[in-house]
């Protein structure tokens, strides 16, 4: 049996990728604060930005996991706020870092064990971890952060038979952009990439499955984004 594990199951990017790996076979463990809407999957309530919550689901957790043969772990949950470094909320900060960073760190620890040869860890980034822009301050840090714990991850399984891989997307039609972009200017927002549109979250969906049969893709940094325009 392929299972998956997935942050932030409940919507956006997250709900997409549970589907599409539903859709080809694979059993789903989300872990968030709301179930996932799809029908058999198995739904872990959590908090991640507390800094507890990955020790106290760790059992159940495993528990679902007795007898997958290989394991897909996905960071997907994250936090975006509106701040900058000149106001930026240092418990606020620390809040998006437990979410974005420490749990899936945490996460990491307690599922290496149950992994066997073909499994994989896999990140899912933006297109700010390599860049800026004004008004993400600590969103923009953490990502540039998820990148360095992948390239991290590679280093240090080395010789596992796990593959890991940063999907880095772009301007993704999910209700976590809706919220940090005002209505008004998401047209403009959507003409900065090359095909003048968002991108579905179906298709980072699509993109994390193939990075989870993939182990070439070791190490890489994949930016999902359909051509983003620099302006």
């Amino acid at each position: 049996m392929q299972c998956v594990v997935i942050t932030g199951a409940s919507s956006g990017i997250g709900l997409a990728t549970a589907k599409t790996f539903q859709q080809a076979g694979w059993r789903i463990i989300n872990i968030s604060r709301g179930a996932c809407p799809l029908d058999g999957i198995i739904n872990i309530t959590a908090d991640l930005a507390h800094p507890t919550t990955i020790t106290t689901i760790s059992t159940s957790l495993l528990d679902n996991l007795e007898d997958c043969t290989t394991l897909s772990l996905i960071h997907n949950a994250a936090r975006l706020d509106h701040d900058t470094v000149q106001g930026v909320d240092p418990q606020a900060l620390r809040q998006t870092y437990e979410i974005n960073l420490i749990a899936p760190a945490a996460l990491n620890r307690v599922l290496l064990p149950a992994m066997s040869t073909g499994s994989s860890i896999l990140y899912v980034g933006s297109t700010l971890g390599e860049k800026a822009v004004p008004g993400s301050f600590s969103y923009v840090t953490s990502k540039h952060a998820s990148i360095g714990m992948m390239r991290a991850t590679c280093q240090d399984l080395a010789g596992s038979g796990i593959h890991t891989a940063c999907i880095n997307p772009g301007f993704t039609d999910t209700e976590m952009l809706r919220d940090h972009i005002p209505a008004n200017v998401m047209s403009e927002i959507a003409q900065m990439s090359a095909f003048g549109r968002l991108i579905d979250p179906a298709e980072i969906a699509a993109t994390l499955l193939f990075a989870a049969q993939n182990p070439v893709l070791n190490g890489s940094v994949l930016n999902a984004n359909l051509g983003q325009i620099e302006r």
